[in-house]
């Protein structure tokens, strides 16, 4: 009689003990991301933090040239109408739009020294070689901030007098004055960051020899 080996257990079948299906359990258990969101640094959420920040910075003159400007358009437009159509006129519709046109040119000139599209002889400029155009830009952030500082002096003065004063908008009983005039100090205030900001960017652009924005485009 031939004895017949008895067949070897397969390499593969798979061990089924109870040890590993509790831990096969728990990892189909864990949701998926779990890891990514545990590993979440302190630098992530401070960069949460910022980004209104940097979103302000990207459009608070737009927003104020947008809400200004729709203001000035939309007082006129209407009054225009009523006094054609109905002939009625509202007593402020020609004082407000003037204030309001303070808002939108200064913040309009902090956009544009933000942008560098303000007059600034840029012609001359290119032809000046790299260091004299990096001390050119130098010169414009020293006078950008001692101009700046006599205004900000003078007009925070005049804000001063008309809220003392109780100054009132012609044709309104109780829409102060100062409220507008506010504008040219914080603009201002607006426009020194932004030279300071262009300042920095030239700096860091010296130190590696890259060329400076000398021809700025205004739809940036």
């Amino acid at each position: 009689m031939h004895s017949f080996p008895s067949s070897p257990p397969s390499s593969h079948s798979p061990s089924h003990s109870p040890s590993s299906r509790h831990h096969a359990g728990q990892d189909q258990s864990r949701p998926m991301g779990s890891d990514e969101t545990s590993q979440s640094t302190p630098g992530s959420a401070a960069s949460r933090w910022l980004l209104p920040l940097r979103w302000l910075d990207a459009n608070l003159e737009k927003c104020v040239i947008l809400v200004s400007y729709s203001g000035m358009a939309g007082i006129i437009f209407v009054e225009v109408i009523r006094r054609f159509v109905f002939s009625q006129q509202a007593s402020w519709s020609t004082s407000i739009p003037i204030l309001l046109f303070l808002w939108l040119t200064w913040f309009g000139a902090s956009l544009n020294v933000k942008q560098r599209s303000h007059l600034s002889l840029n012609e001359i400029r290119m032809r000046l070689p790299y260091t004299g155009q990096f001390l050119c830009q130098w010169l414009d952030a020293v006078l950008w901030i001692g101009f700046g500082a006599m205004v900000i002096h003078f007009t925070l003065d005049q804000v001063a007098l008309a809220r003392m004063n109780f100054a009132i908008v012609p044709g309104t009983d109780n829409v102060m004055q100062w409220w507008f005039y506010l504008a040219t100090p914080m603009a201002w205030i607006l426009i020194l960051i932004r030279v300071m900001q262009n300042l920095i960017i030239d700096i860091r652009r010296y130190r590696r020899r890259e060329p400076f924005n000398l021809q700025p485009s205004i739809m940036d």
